[in-house]
């Protein structure tokens, strides 16, 4: 085997020795193994920064001064006093840039050797009676961040323990505080004694440096396990109004369609998670879905639901797809199905979703428009498929009344009698169907099926109580609620359940269709995945368009089982 120099490098040292790895036949899948680890070309980087680094530290190199900022504002001051040339006036300019300061404040720092945390030294008076073994004295630096660890009181000892670590959190990252140990003293100040809201306002008033004094579990539970569980939220929550929660600054305020990490399911009762987006890496504490669902039982068992009635749930029937005026719109077949979902409500708590990206081999994701009294669905939709035949398409509805001379049998409508309709409902086949003048109108999934079979993105308006019915792995669809703008000087927010009066008072016609938007937001809000406000025709469909290129493009945020 060749020898190596004094001053052969590490990443010499490690191309030599892959050189001579030779497996043997005893040997082979070590030897393999081995051969393949050297040979990665990020050891091979990391090893030559290595190298650089420890050149440097042989080297010892000493900032030419330690005060780059100041001798950069003298500089400054000189050519702002002085007759300023043009090669003078550049050098000002590019002292006075933000970056360069940063750079040179970085500088000085490094040189002055100042970004090392200050440690107060370790306490002599550690009581005798503990063995050397059984404490622990942690210092953790902190900034205005929580300590990331909740605490408890235990029942049998009295003892106060760490009852959870926040994953990310600054107790976490250290790595020197686990669930189960026991807190003496906090900053020298003894805890034995004390409530725990009481220790958890010491810690929360601490800042840079914290000293605990910690006798280690007797069994240090395992440190928290990964996790990657992604819920999408179906209600608002805010620990401030949640008196259950432990520890109310640990908790993880939400807003319902947010999409949050669970990093941990520990706790049955306490999840940790963080929102999806967010730059903060501290996990904070949500109701487990468990526990929620029992608050939610336990509140409507408490008292009675209101009626459908007392909802004030909007005018409902035939949709504008069967070409009907608002005013002549009779009551829908489907209107009993939406009073038995008002009724007896499903307990909105969390949704596992996964990212899903659509493939041009795949079907596209179905498109469904609902909106409020005013939205004027049908013509939308109808402008996006005029726009672009060969890429959208409608569903082709269902009637028994007579064809006249102008409508082809498949294209304005299925012209079928009204026994095979019939038939159809009992099969249930239709999506939605109504009557209309003693001739019955409806939508059936088979049609659905047969624009998206052409490889087109079908978009339909259905009455919100039939989402339910196409929220399925089939389907995928990407549900847009539409919801008109009152008057173009009224805010109307499209998170805002209700309209916000800053204009003149409503009339009859604005207060129904600001009550119809309350109701599909309250109702059927959670599965909604795009707001669009619609001013007029083309806003909306300028609107629209932008959505639906990004469901062609984009990954979105998916129910686990339409994927798995």
């Amino acid at each position: 085997m060749p020898v190596l120099s004094e001053d052969s490098g590490l990443h010499e040292t490690l191309a030599l020795l892959t050189s001579q790895l030779r497996p043997d036949s005893n040997h082979k899948e070590e030897m393999g193994f081995l051969q393949d680890v050297f040979s990665e070309k990020s050891l091979g980087y990391l090893m030559k920064i290595h190298e650089k680094l420890r050149y440097y530290e042989r080297q010892s190199p000493t900032p030419v001064l330690h005060s780059a900022v100041a001798l950069a504002e003298d500089v400054m001051e000189e050519l702002q006093a002085a007759s300023v040339r043009s090669d003078e006036r550049e050098l000002l300019q590019l002292l006075s840039t933000p970056h360069l300061r940063a750079m040179l404040v970085v500088h000085d720092t490094v040189a002055q050797k100042n970004f090392d945390p200050v440690l107060p030294p370790l306490p002599d008076n550690i009581e005798e009676d503990f063995d050397e073994e059984s404490v622990k004295i942690v210092r953790l630096v902190k900034n205005k961040e929580p300590l990331g660890a909740t605490i408890r009181r235990d029942e049998h000892s009295g003892a106060v323990v760490v009852a959870r670590i926040m994953r990310g959190g600054a107790a976490d990252r250290s790595g020197l505080v686990h669930v189960g140990d026991e807190l003496r003293e906090v900053n020298g100040i003894t805890v034995l004694h004390k409530r725990p809201d009481e220790i958890s306002q010491i810690l929360a008033q601490s800042q840079g440096s914290i000293t605990l004094k910690i006798i280690p579990a007797t069994q240090e539970e395992d440190r928290l396990r990964e996790s990657k569980v992604f819920m999408r939220a179906l209600f608002h929550y805010d620990p401030r109004e949640d008196r259950a929660i432990p520890c109310q600054e640990a908790g993880l305020p939400f807003q319902r369609g947010q999409v949050l990490e669970v990093v941990s399911q520990d706790d049955p009762t306490w999840w940790q998670a963080k929102r999806v987006g967010d730059t903060n890496l501290r996990a904070g504490l949500i109701p487990s879905q468990q526990f929620q669902e029992r608050r939610l039982s336990h509140r409507r068992a408490a008292g009675p639901l209101p009626s459908p009635q007392s909802l004030k749930k909007p005018p409902s029937g035939l949709r504008r797809s069967f070409r009907l005026g608002r005013r002549e719109r009779p009551g829908s077949l489907q209107e009993g199905k939406a009073s038995v979902a008002a009724e007896s409500p499903e307990l909105l708590t969390y949704e596992e979703v996964t990212r899903y990206q659509h493939q041009p081999s795949k079907r596209p994701r179905l498109v469904v428009l609902i909106g409020s009294l005013g939205a004027r669905l049908h013509e939308l939709k109808q402008k996006v498929v005029a726009e672009n035949p060969q890429h959208f398409g409608v569903a082709v509805p269902h009637t028994t009344r007579p064809r006249r001379s102008h409508e082809k049998d498949g294209v304005e409508y299925h012209f079928v009698s009204k026994q095979a309709f019939e038939a159809d409902i009992h099969h249930n086949k239709f999506l939605e169907h109504g009557e209309y003048k003693e001739n019955l109108y409806g939508t059936s999934l088979e049609a659905i099926r047969a624009v998206m079979a052409r490889n087109k993105v079908c978009l339909v308006d259905v009455e919100p109580d039939a989402l339910r019915q196409l929220r399925t792995s089939e389907f995928k669809p990407y549900v847009i609620f539409v919801r008109p703008a009152i008057q173009e000087k009224r805010k109307m927010s499209p998170m805002s359940p209700a309209c916000e009066d800053t204009a003149a008072p409503l009339d009859e016609e604005q207060q129904e269709m600001c009550a119809s938007a309350a109701f599909i937001d309250q109702h059927y809000g959670h599965l909604v995945d795009a707001v669009l406000v619609k001013e007029d025709l083309q806003s909306a469909y300028s609107q629209l368009r932008v959505l639906l290129d990004k469901l062609s493009k984009d990954a979105h945020w998916v129910p686990v089982s339409w994927v798995r």
